[in-house]
């Protein structure tokens, strides 16, 4: 349909006002012939970081990812008066700038061009002449008050985050991923705006600067490799990433690399601006990078022929969304904000973010509550959009004058989720892109009811990270004589731990037998585990384990969540027998009575052995230790009274040990 309007506005223009009317146009290729680029051969067009990407994922190379002819471009370039602005090779297509009414002649009669059609007028002609500029809204900026910044730690957490800032990322639980070692290390993030000026001496971004962490930067409006002279709104969103202001502001991927790509005129409203916004994303996939955040949208222009129609916001029909579905095509995870048109007669999103695999991100206070001028989804073909909603009602920024400010925009929602999606996709690089938009999705708010205002909802970080989590552990289990070993891998730090669970032949609940804490390291990482487990006291038939990972031990946020279960097999019954025994017996543990309403208990143990060293300890539900008494016994039974004045009413277990192995663990109910 896009390509149908293209055609007819060159009709309009070769019949009419000719020169008068656009300066700057997008010609269209028909094939990629007669070019010394293959498939075959990717690092001659690929950095080695985009075709590992690809390679990880299973992404096969196809003819987007060719560069547009060579000889084609020369061609063009050499028909006088024509300046080649930015050549897409996803499009097959070159934007172009001539004022020469025959040069359009001479290039449409070209063989291998498709078709010509105007972009945009002369630069800097006219200005917004429908609607105020797209960034009204967000270039008011409110001084945020010395009190609102905390300078003292925040216990438990990495960062000093201060209060406004900390309040910004808690409303995700983002600040667990930065806890646990992810803080976008590694990872490189593409930005792509109007411009982010100053953005080499203001004082959020000398951590970045100092660090060599801006990898790239390059101008698509003015073909240039410098960005710190043009708008500030690329910069505020840059900030809400890449903040490091200890006790102030803090951004959500702070570790991270970036490259910032200005595609946006901001002093008027072209389709240009969309092809542009493609190249950069096609500069970015190049790169390599992992993320894109694009606080950019388009449905309405200076020029009125060029307008948007709802239907068109379907993710298939302009070149801005098919830019962006192509680039998550690539492997790349693409933030989009959702637009700022909640309160007009628009209404709705804006291009790209009706990609049908872009993140369109709405906004919402750090309370949670929608931002009215936030647009309203769906998608023109019906899509759930926004996909989810992060901070962009008073969101902090930093500002053209040195200081932090709180602005209103869902451009600043995008660059906040954009972050955090960031220091997930960091954790877990064995899932690709679709993946991590998938577990952000089922971690948000409204996952089971989603609507048109933000979408699946408000993402929980640490709820998207246990999710992970349970797909990527893995754990087996078999057995030798009457001793199971479990073996598991998970991810994880020094300060989390793991509970071993058993479940034997003929019982019907699992019953804690161990656990395990996790080996040392502060970065997440990959480790691998073992536990052995005495099966005396089971009959023949199947044993399941389960593997239970606390990943925040903290009493204040406590969470675990089983990783896997496995399962083995005792061939025949496993019963250690006392010398002179003809019939021995089980080990039995049992506690009377249960539930226990009283101050006291009796535990009943019997083994057909002696016991030199009885330790007992009983748990909590939350595995902490809450009583402990190391005794011994004969041959036979021994009952020990337990009083458990001091424990309040819940569910707690009662270990028993021969020495350092388990004999058997069971539940007790305090009523």
């Amino acid at each position: 349909m896009k390509q149908l309007l293209l055609l007819g506005v060159l009709c309009i223009f070769l019949a009419t006002e000719s020169g008068a009317q656009f300066t700057r146009y997008i010609v269209r290729l028909k094939d990629k012939g007669n070019s010394s680029f293959t498939l075959a051969n990717p690092s001659a067009y690929l950095s080695q970081r985009a075709i590992d990407r690809r390679t990880n994922y299973n992404i096969a190379l196809d003819s987007t990812d060719l560069p547009v002819t060579p000889s084609y471009v020369t061609q063009i370039r050499n028909v006088p008066n024509v300046t080649i602005l930015n050549v897409s090779k996803w499009l097959n297509a070159i934007s172009i700038q001539t004022s020469d009414a025959a040069a359009i002649t001479t290039i449409s009669a070209l063989p291998f061009v498709q078709s010509v059609g105007g972009l945009a007028a002369r630069p800097g002609d006219g200005g917004r002449l429908i609607t105020p500029n797209k960034f009204a809204l967000e270039n008011i900026v409110t001084p945020l008050p010395a009190s609102t910044h905390r300078l003292d730690g925040i216990t438990g957490d990495f960062f000093n985050y201060g209060t406004s800032s900390y309040n910004e990322i808690h409303l995700h639980n983002g600040e667990f991923l930065h806890n646990i070692g992810l803080r976008g290390q590694g990872m490189q993030i593409a930005v792509l705006d109007g411009g982010f000026q100053n953005y080499t001496s203001l004082k959020a971004f000398d951590s970045i600067n100092a660090n060599g962490q801006v990898l790239s930067t390059w101008d698509f409006v003015a073909r240039h490799s410098s960005v710190a002279e043009d708008h500030q709104h690329g910069m505020q969103c840059l900030s809400t990433i890449a903040a490091n202001i200890p006790g102030q502001f803090i951004g959500k991927a702070p570790k991270a690399s970036f490259h910032l790509f200005r595609t946006e005129d901001v002093s008027s409203e072209y389709p240009i601006e969309e092809h542009n916004w493609v190249c950069g994303a096609e500069r970015a996939d190049s790169a390599g990078v992992e993320i894109i955040s694009s606080s950019l949208g388009y449905y309405d222009f200076d020029n009125a022929i060029f307008n948007y129609t709802y239907a068109n916001m379907d993710g298939n029909t302009t070149m801005a969304a098919k830019g962006a579905d192509l680039a998550a095509k690539k492997g790349i995870l693409v933030f989009n904000s959702v637009g700022n048109e909640g309160g007009n007669a628009w209404n709705v999103l804006i291009t790209p973010s009706d990609g049908d695999s872009v993140v369109a991100v709405g906004a919402v206070s750090v309370s949670g509550a929608v931002g009215n001028f936030s647009s309203y989804g769906p998608s023109g073909d019906g899509q759930i959009k926004p996909d989810v909603a992060s901070v962009g009602v008073a969101a902090m920024v930093q500002t053209t004058s040195n200081t932090i400010g709180a602005s209103n925009g869902t451009s600043f929602a995008c660059p906040n989720m954009a972050g955090l999606g960031t220091c997930l996709w960091q954790g877990f690089p064995e899932f690709n892109n679709m993946k991590i938009v998938q577990a952000i999705k089922a971690a948000s708010s409204k996952f089971s009811n989603p609507d048109n205002r933000i979408g699946y909802g408000i993402p929980n970080m640490k709820l998207a990270f246990t999710n992970l989590l349970t797909e990527f552990a893995t754990s087996t289990a078999s057995t030798s004589a009457c001793t199971a070993t479990v073996s598991w891998s998970s991810k994880d730090v020094s300060a989390m731990k793991y509970e071993i669970e058993r479940m034997g032949p003929g019982e019907t609940v699992y019953t804690k037998v161990g656990e395990v804490n996790a080996q040392a390291g502060t970065i997440l990482n990959i480790r691998s585990y073992q536990f052995n487990n005495s099966l005396n006291g089971l009959n023949a038939g199947t044993v399941s384990y389960r593997i239970r990972q606390i990943v925040d031990t903290s009493t204040a946020s406590f969470t675990a969540v089983y990783i896997d279960t496995t399962t083995t097999t005792v061939a025949a019954g496993c019963f250690a027998t006392g010398t002179g025994n003809t019939d021995p017996i089980k080990e039995r543990i049992s506690i009377q009575p249960n539930p226990v309403s009283g101050s006291t208990l009796s535990l009943v143990i019997e083994t057909p052995y002696a016991i030199t060293s009885m330790p007992v300890n009983i748990y909590d539900a939350r595995g902490s230790l809450v009583w402990q008494e190391k005794t011994n016994k004969g041959t036979g039974k021994k009952t020990m009274e337990i009083n458990i004045a001091g424990l309040s009413s819940g569910k707690y277990y009662i270990s028993v040990y021969n020495g350092k192995q388990l004999l058997r663990t069971v539940e007790l109910i305090r009523l």
